[in-house]
């Protein structure tokens, strides 16, 4: 099968590997229809993790089951399913209650918790940047679709990460009806928190960021559009909220955070967050942090330590949950409101290609160039497409 292979940093390629197969009676494959490119991936292709070379990216997707083992009960051959990108057993201590992102059966290190898709640390699980993709716990794992699957594809891939993603950084923070809030980051998970907020019935929704065909896809929801490179976001928060505060926040970016004048600095959107929520309000974390990172430039940085303003934030007495997201605590009713016509994530949608345009894709998608905003990759395309 095809699938798109890390070859060290920045460097990927689309190369024929060993076909994925069932190797356990719970497993299901499924061809996969869409994978997407998220921001995540980023920190790979990159070189700022332990990804290893030769392996496959991929955590974002869905497709059609082509072959289940004997042990599957309720997924069919023929059905349409969206993946989360976390993989969880379902019945270890921590699936039962509900936090399928820290599973400890799918986590081969005893120490650890949580497993994924083609992901740095998170298992030997291959990725779904390719033609086929091996399901562990198949009835587990797949969300079923309805008939309007390959109507609303685009729509319910988003269901696999951003959508329960972003959706997750509100309900981290708090986010109920009436409220305020204010959201660092305007890349896809930033704009689902958007999407997430407005949802929810937020009275005012903030987005920090600087570029601009990201803040207009947040415009276009009906969001604030906040360019930190041309105003103090902090500011421009109070400004907006009577001098009180947003009543919540939400972290969309992580730990390779960087300045408006492209200085990498891992505390500066929560820093933004602590200072521009009110008091008592609510900070919700899914921006990746990593406990070390070699390829940071600052020692703390290095240790996977960053320089908060912990003073400000305990005297606000403000609350900051973190973590990935338990994406199958909430997948199943997002699906409903796609499935609804309620909510529409694939509006963010700047790209559709196939997996021999991979290389470009990733190149661009890092780069932030313009336009950029969400790459679709679609294994099925013999020759890609752009929209924009």
């Amino acid at each position: 099968m095809k699938a798109v292979v890390y070859e060290g940093p920045r460097q990927v390629s689309t190369k024929d590997v060993p076909d994925a197969k069932i190797e356990r009676p719970t497993d299901v494959l499924v061809r996969v229809t869409t994978t997407n490119i998220c921001g995540s991936d980023l920190h790979m292709y990159e070189g700022r993790t332990s990804f290893e070379v030769g392996r496959t990216f991929g955590h974002e997707n869905m497709g059609e089951v082509v072959e289940i083992g004997k042990g599957v009960e309720k997924v069919k051959v023929g059905d349409r399913v969206v993946l989360p990108f976390n993989i969880s057993c379902g019945f270890c201590k921590n699936c039962e209650r509900g936090l399928t992102n820290y599973c400890l059966t799918t986590q081969p290190d005893p120490s650890a918790a949580g497993a994924a898709y083609g992901f740095a640390e998170m298992g030997p699980y291959g990725g779904g940047q390719a033609e086929l993709l091996r399901v562990p716990f198949g009835d587990h794992n797949a969300l079923r679709l309805g008939e309007d699957a390959q109507d609303k594809e685009n729509d319910y891939v988003m269901l696999s990460d951003i959508f329960p993603t972003g959706y997750h950084a509100t309900e981290m923070a708090g986010v109920i009806p009436g409220d305020s809030v204010v959201i660092a980051g305007a890349g896809p998970v930033g704009l689902m928190a958007a999407l997430s907020a407005t949802i929810k019935g937020a009275a005012k929704v903030m987005v920090v960021d600087r570029h601009p065909d990201r803040l207009a896809l947040a415009e276009q929801i009906g969001a604030i559009a906040i360019d930190d490179s041309k105003t103090d976001p902090v500011q421009a928060v109070l400004d907006e909220t009577m001098g009180l505060g947003a009543d919540r926040g939400c972290e969309c970016v992580g730990y390779q955070a960087h300045d408006p004048q492209g200085n990498e600095d891992t505390a500066a959107t929560l820093n933004m967050l602590i200072n521009s929520v009110r008091f008592t309000g609510g900070i919700g974390t899914v921006g990746v942090f990593v406990p070390q990172d070699p390829g940071a430039k600052g020692e703390l940085a290095k240790q996977g330590k960053a320089a908060i303003d912990f003073g400000t934030h305990w005297f606000k007495g403000q609350t900051m949950g973190n973590g990935q997201a338990p994406v199958k605590r909430y997948n199943r009713r997002l699906r409903d409101l796609i499935a609804a016509g309620k909510a529409k994530p694939s509006w963010i949608v700047s790209h559709e290609i196939s997996l021999d345009q991979a290389a470009d894709a990733y190149k661009n998608f890092d780069s932030r160039s313009e336009g950029w905003t969400k790459v679709l990759i679609k294994p099925g395309m013999s020759n890609g497409k752009k929209e924009n």
